[in-house]
């Protein structure tokens, strides 16, 4: 697993790539939250971006699929409490989605500001119900704030996946630019939103999204006891 960390101007830029799928395991969790703590301090802006053909592909399924309940429902709320920073942090953040994004990886998309995807051969979404697990709570109210209409059902329920320009219409992305164009366009938008006066953005953040934070702290105890299990 690696995390890199680059202040360029304004923006701290995260690049993560563990060689192969960029699986949310503990490890990976510390390791954004180090590095977000330390772009608090000294960036306006945070640009993540995964590594080439892949943003992650969800949870570390050697713990979902071990049959430890407690461990599994312990990464799930770790995922839940790291997708919670992401949705209300005070700084913009834009993620770079190089390729794959699927599960707990579109869940993160949903969380961040502005998302700049790939365009060819990808798959966005959320697959859970594809693989035999349930959608967290704080999955389920992120995808209903940030999804269109006419995909909340398609997206979650019947676990569509979507190429780039798919992903734009559903609401996981917001650009999908060719793949070797996406992290040199990801610093671009992040570049910009850190000229945003910081006070206010964060205080608007969280005026708008008051009701859905509201929903993803109480999820954090739920998601906990057992909706990461798989279904019967």
């Amino acid at each position: 697993m690696s995390v890199a960390y680059e202040l360029v101007g304004a923006v701290a830029v995260v690049r993560v790539d563990d060689g192969k799928a960029n699986a949310f395991s503990f490890a990976l969790i510390d390791a954004l939250h180090a590095a977000f703590d330390r772009a608090e301090k000294e960036a306006k802006a945070i640009a993540w971006i995964g590594r080439a053909e892949r943003f992650s592909g969800g949870f570390d399924l050697g713990v979902m699929r071990s049959g430890d309940v407690a461990a599994v429902g312990k990464l799930v709320q770790a995922g839940g409490r790291l997708a919670l920073r992401v949705y209300e942090s005070p700084l913009p953040v834009v993620i770079g989605c190089t390729g794959h994004a699927l599960a707990m990886g579109a869940v993160a998309l949903l969380a961040a500001d502005f998302r700049v995807g790939a365009l060819g051969d990808v798959k966005i979404g959320l697959n859970e119900v594809a693989i035999g697990l349930t959608l967290p709570t704080f999955a389920t109210a992120l995808a209903h704030e940030r999804l269109s209409p006419l995909h909340r059902q398609r997206a979650q329920v019947l676990a569509e996946i979507y190429d780039g320009p798919g992903a734009v219409a559903a609401g996981f992305l917001d650009r999908a630019v060719p793949a070797l164009d996406v992290e040199a366009a990801t610093i671009a938008e992040a570049t910009r939103f850190a000229e945003l006066h910081a006070g206010a953005h964060h205080a608007t953040k969280r005026r708008v999204r008051r009701a859905a934070l509201e929903v993803l702290r109480a999820s954090l105890e739920e998601d906990q006891t057992g909706i990461g299990s798989v279904a019967s």
